[in-house]
């Protein structure tokens, strides 16, 4: 357990590294490279202009540990954080590290069957380290770029453990894998004690072609009191006509009346091959600070992806999504709907962009991001672009942000509803964009529930 003072954070983890760089496995030279980067980046602040409304340096105001212990966390303890009727494989991780004990390979929880029957690989990343695997060698760090991304060559440089899959060619996966994030402290805090604790999973997911699979990533805090940054860092590869649903729920449910002390910094990295299927939806219902990276890469023709977001703040939370989908090929097509609900003094942001580039003639490209303040003291900063290089193209984008419709307000009362139901339901109908899209149809339902019980308090 490494304490790292307050003060010259990025100095402090630069030395920490080389402190403990002999005892990291694998790839010792990129992350030399990519720990030289970090160093020059540093820990961002509101000087850069990608991070002026979400100053990183914030998280580190105290002192915080390397977290390298396993918390304890028995098989039963899993049934918590489990989504109602989803019939899901399970990944787990505490802290982190995967825990093969906790995981199930099948809904059923026989073992050889399910995912490992069909020439799936799910593995720690540590144990892919071991095992040499050609796949995981060639694609690691491939789509995760840390050249401009401080906290992906953080992770790059510490990274110890995390997730891999790979899928097959010609595989279809009918259902869901859900990765449980259990993020915990073994130590005994009180509500005074503010040390915070720096968490660096990785995840690689590689999808062959004519494949599809359906992830849902969600996190739990089990120490409300406890602060966590968990640096996550996510590479996918979706192959040649294949499809892939990935969902992200940020609700941390277990302290639905509390904001959890986690802040996360989320970096998904995706590469979309030829006739690819890529669809996301990002849902955040709870969580101190967040920060959602997101970059698609279209590289080849005839590739589709959806990109759907929604949070609902209160308090002082602040959540920031950034998404970057980059055109490269022609004959492509992206969309992306954001919506946020802001009460009380928290904040929200959406940086949105499309790039196009000169050879990606024939895209058509759809954002949208829209708003609700319910109070004076909320505040968002929405900044959705257009960089367009080839000459036939569709591209549109727009934002808007203002406050419950009084008329409609007005039309529901004078039906004889109060106005906190007539409130609920104007928001949850705004909401409902975002939800609809999910097309697990049990996790749809468990977050409509999740989604009224935050709109009710």
């Amino acid at each position: 357990m490494i304490t790292i003072e307050k003060t010259n954070t990025t100095e402090q983890l630069v030395s920490e590294f080389q402190r403990v760089k002999n005892s990291l496995k694998g790839f010792s030279a990129l992350r030399e490279k990519a720990i030289e980067q970090f160093k020059q980046l540093g820990i961002p602040t509101k000087k850069n202009e990608e991070w002026k409304n979400s100053d990183a340096s914030v998280l580190f105001k105290n002192e915080f540990k390397i977290q390298n212990s396993k918390f304890k966390v028995e098989k039963k303890d899993i049934e918590k954080f489990l989504i109602p009727n989803l019939n899901a494989s399970t990944v787990v991780l505490v802290n982190g590290v995967f825990s093969e004990e906790l995981s199930t390979p099948s809904p059923s929880g026989r073992d050889g069957v399910g995912l490992f029957s069909k020439g799936i690989i799910v593995s720690s990343f540590a144990k892919a380290l071991d095992e040499n695997s050609e796949i995981f060698f060639t694609r690691f760090s491939k789509y995760a770029d840390f050249d401009r991304a401080a906290f992906i060559a953080l992770n790059t440089a510490f990274v110890s453990d995390g997730v891999f899959i790979s899928v097959p060619d010609n595989t279809i996966i009918e259902t869901p894998i859900h990765i449980i994030n259990i993020i915990s402290s073994d130590f005994p805090l009180t509500k005074d004690d503010k040390t915070g604790f720096l968490i660096q999973p990785r995840f690689l997911f590689v999808i062959g072609k004519n494949s599809e699979i359906k992830i849902v990533e969600s996190f739990n805090t089990l120490n409300v009191e406890a602060q966590f940054i968990y640096n996550s860092v996510t590479e996918m590869s979706v192959g040649e006509n294949s499809k892939t649903q990935y969902y992200q729920v940020q609700n941390q449910n277990l302290f639905p009346s509390e904001i959890s002390g986690l802040s996360l910094i989320s970096s998904v990295n995706v590469h979309q091959q030829k006739k690819s299927h890529f669809d996301t939806n990002t849902i955040t219902l709870n969580g101190n600070w967040i920060r959602n990276n997101l970059t698609i890469v279209s590289d080849a023709e005839h590739c589709e992806t959806h990109l759907n977001g929604l949070f609902i703040t209160h308090g002082t939370q602040h959540i920031d999504n950034h998404t970057l989908v980059d055109h490269r090929k022609p004959n492509c097509q992206s969309n992306q709907i954001y919506k946020a609900i802001l009460n009380e003094k928290s904040s929200g942001v959406f940086n949105g962009k499309i790039f196009v580039r000169r050879d990606a003639q024939k895209t058509n490209a759809y954002q949208s991001n829209k708003n609700i303040l319910l109070s004076d003291d909320a505040t968002i900063n929405t900044k959705p672009q257009l960089e367009i290089y080839a000459d036939d193209v569709k591209c549109s984008h727009g934002s808007s942000t203002g406050q419950l419709n009084e008329d409609a307000m007005f039309y529901l009362r004078s039906r004889g509803l109060s106005e906190d139901s007539a409130r609920n339901l104007l928001l949850f109908a705004f909401a409902g964009d975002v939800i609809e899209k999910i097309k697990i149809e049990s996790l749809k339902i468990y977050l409509e529930e999740e989604v009224r019980k935050k709109l009710e308090k």
